[in-house]
């Protein structure tokens, strides 16, 4: 065991954000979905650097983590130089072909510059505020926000320094005007550029570039309870951005006496100071306004559904599954609005992990408590980014009469359940359990499994599940909750899935039909790696489906090389977590909430439950099998952890489309026999 390899997370991590460079290289993705996967890849790298860099520099004093602190940084630069050659040499060209003129750094051509003063003073003006850079200044570039670096002189030749604000929480990054044929599209910082005279109208010479200061997302977590913890929890929000810098951005040419000067005058000295572009922030591209629907991808309508009664009467008739986003998210919020109004329905409970930010589901848990219904729910204070969306929507709750629960510090609660009970029933439990968050404008566009169930003795074990969580407290030795069903990490869920991982080798050993087959979004935990390790060695075929985390290595031998893992890019985000065991030809599958990562099996409340209705099962299985089959947006990861394009099959598919012809042709799944 001690002999084992594995891949580092956070390069495992960068790998999988060249993947997503990938797409956007590829001429066969429509131009506008390109686009929008260059300003993924910066969305995702923004991330790493608030949240893993600050780890990886922590880390760096010691020599392995100080080796791969370097070679991050190398691939990252590697990655930006390939994403800006992606960007000039391609999808520019590309827009040009298409009448639009793309003004990347070069100015915006004379035929419409009086037009872009007049937007600059009636649009922008209101928004600049220049701060001059002096050894007293108070001034504090916030997280992310893009500033100019504009260095002035004076007739008497005397220099200054001023940082303006680009106001793109305002305004538009971009700004697209029309003449003639052509279609112009030019930087809101660009406009700003060609109007700082009217700013600094004693200068005889000005200069500008950009700049972008990164800072660390992670809180100082307070100890608290209730309104108490989300107060404190909220004043850490507020500090947030302006917490430690990990990384300055400038453009080039940038003179190095000023950039030391910022770095001196902002305390950026343990900062990575990285020379970058002409512009920052390109996650704005997602918002760049290409008006073709051409470019974009051919639209999928969500799958609908029709019930023959009511969602309540078909669940009590028959296991019900939804598959996001191919088939209608109506269905959950149906079941939520249900139970809002259902005369019969007493209690419900759920748990809120990202909550929309108007979300339905929270509506309707606001009027089943001005219904008369006894309301809990679980929201999540700590899912990053979301925290201060989380908080809103709580406070408003709490003031309708829900009871809200926090979580404890030392623990996440991502499970992502309800459980709805009924009197007057035969069957008084409803509930459901997802591998994805109760979130309508996340359903869109992740891909997620959301079972829908009666059956009673699984949901009576949701409902002491929440009981325990109610207790706001870490799982201890002494909390006994006996689950047959479910599979919860602080309880069962680690020794559940070794128990089935060992009947696979077990399986193999007798000469037994065996196999693994695995989709997460990530994979890091060392036990349950070295037991597909160890499953490998035995003789078990293991498939795994990784979006983007994977320490394992693949196909070494004598450790992993019975072990093949794909990775899937495409326009939907993989999101599900499946769990698919042969068991000597008669399979148990299982779904939920779980990733194999550290935080998720030892610091958070996760729920996976098996799926018993034969029918959903052969479904499930072959929605899983379609994704392993897909040879044009799945690729491998190799020993090296590159994405090696899987080389065409005469059964290839791509799987995305493949799963949403499969859920189109179902006519009858959503509407159990009366």
């Amino acid at each position: 065991m001690g002999s084992y390899r594995y891949f580092n997370r956070d390069l495992s991590w960068l790998s999988f954000n060249e993947r997503v460079l990938m797409e956007a290289a590829s001429e066969s993705v429509p131009l506008m979905e390109r686009i929008r996967f260059l300003s993924i890849y910066s969305s995702n790298l923004d991330e790493f650097y608030r949240v893993r860099i600050p780890v990886m520099q922590k880390n760096s004093v010691h020599d392995l983590a100080g080796s791969a602190y370097r070679e991050a940084t190398e691939i990252i630069n590697r990655q930006q130089d390939q994403f800006g050659k992606i960007l000039t040499q391609s999808v520019i060209t590309a827009l040009s072909s298409l009448g639009f003129h793309f003004c990347y750094k070069e100015l915006a051509p004379e035929s419409i510059s009086a037009f872009l003063t007049s937007h600059f003073f009636a649009q922008v003006a209101g928004f600049l505020q220049p701060v001059f850079l002096k050894g007293d200044t108070l001034f504090f570039p916030e997280n992310n926000l893009l500033y100019l670096v504009v260095i002035t002189m004076n007739s008497a030749g005397q220099e200054q320094v001023a940082l303006v604000n680009i106001p793109t929480a305002n305004l538009d990054r971009f700004l697209s005007v029309q003449e003639g044929d052509e279609n112009y599209i030019v930087f809101l910082e660009d406009i700003i550029r060609n109007n700082l005279r009217s700013l600094f109208p004693k200068a005889i010479s000005i200069e500008s570039y950009n700049i972008k200061i990164t800072r660390d997302a992670e809180l100082d977590l307070l100890a608290g309870e209730g309104d108490d913890m989300a107060e404190k929890f909220e004043k850490q929000l507020s500090k947030r951005d302006y917490g430690f810098a990990t990384r300055l951005l400038y453009e080039p040419g940038l003179p190095l006496r000023h950039l030391q000067n910022i770095i001196q005058t902002f305390d950026l000295k343990n900062a990575s100071v990285v020379e970058g572009g002409r512009y920052h922030n390109l996650k704005d591209l997602s918002s760049f306004p290409l008006n073709n629907p051409a470019q974009s991808y051919p639209s999928w309508p969500a799958v609908q559904s029709v019930l023959r009664a009511t969602l309540f009467e078909s669940i009590s008739r028959k296991d019900m599954m939804v598959h996001a986003p191919y088939q209608t998210y109506d269905t959950i919020l149906r079941f939520f609005n249900e139970a809002a109004i259902n005369p019969d329905v007493r209690e419900i409970y759920t748990t809120m992990y990202r909550v929309a930010h108007d979300s339905k589901i929270a509506h309707a848990l606001i009027s089943a408590a001005k219904n008369g219904k006894k309301v809990t729910v679980l929201v999540e204070l700590k899912a990053r980014f979301d925290e201060a969306n989380n908080i809103r929507w709580a406070k408003k709750m709490k003031s309708a009469g829900v009871k809200i629960v926090h979580s404890v510090n030392a623990l996440k609660v991502h499970a992502k359940i309800a459980l709805v009970k009924r009197k007057h029933h035969e069957l008084p439990y409803l509930g459901l359990f997802a591998t994805g968050n109760l979130n309508e404008g996340t359903a869109k566009f992740y891909t997620d499994h959301i079972l829908l169930t009666a059956f009673q003795p699984m949901l009576e074990e949701a409902e002491k599940l929440f009981g325990f969580l109610s207790k706001k407290k870490k799982a201890e030795k002494t909390d006994h909750i006996s689950f047959r069903h479910l599979l919860v990490a602080q309880f069962n869920l680690q020794a559940r899935f070794l128990e089935l991982l060992d009947r696979e080798i077990e399986n193999a050993g007798k000469g037994l039909p065996c196999g693994i087959t695995i989709k997460l979004n990530n994979l890091e935990e060392e036990v349950m790696i070295n037991k597909l390790y160890e499953a490998s060695n035995a003789g078990v075929t293991v498939n795994l489906i990784v979006r983007s985390i994977c320490r394992l290595v693949p196909g070494i031998a004598g450790q992993s090389e019975n072990i093949t893992v794909r990775r899937i890019v495409d326009r939907f985000l993989e999101h599900g977590r499946v769990f698919i065991f042969n068991n000597n030809d008669n399979p148990e599958v299982y779904m939920g909430s779980a990733d194999w990562m550290n935080r998720n099996i030892y610091r958070r409340i996760e729920v996976c439950v098996p799926i018993y209705d034969e029918k959903l099962k052969h479904e499930l299985t072959r929605i899983i099998a379609l994704q392993w089959r897909d040879t044009r947006q799945a690729v491998l990861i190799d020993t090296e952890l590159n994405n090696v394009r899987i080389s065409s099959l005469p059964d290839g598919i791509r799987s995305q489309e493949a799963i949403y012809r499969l859920l189109n042709e179902k006519t009858e799944d959503l509407n159990p026999a009366l």
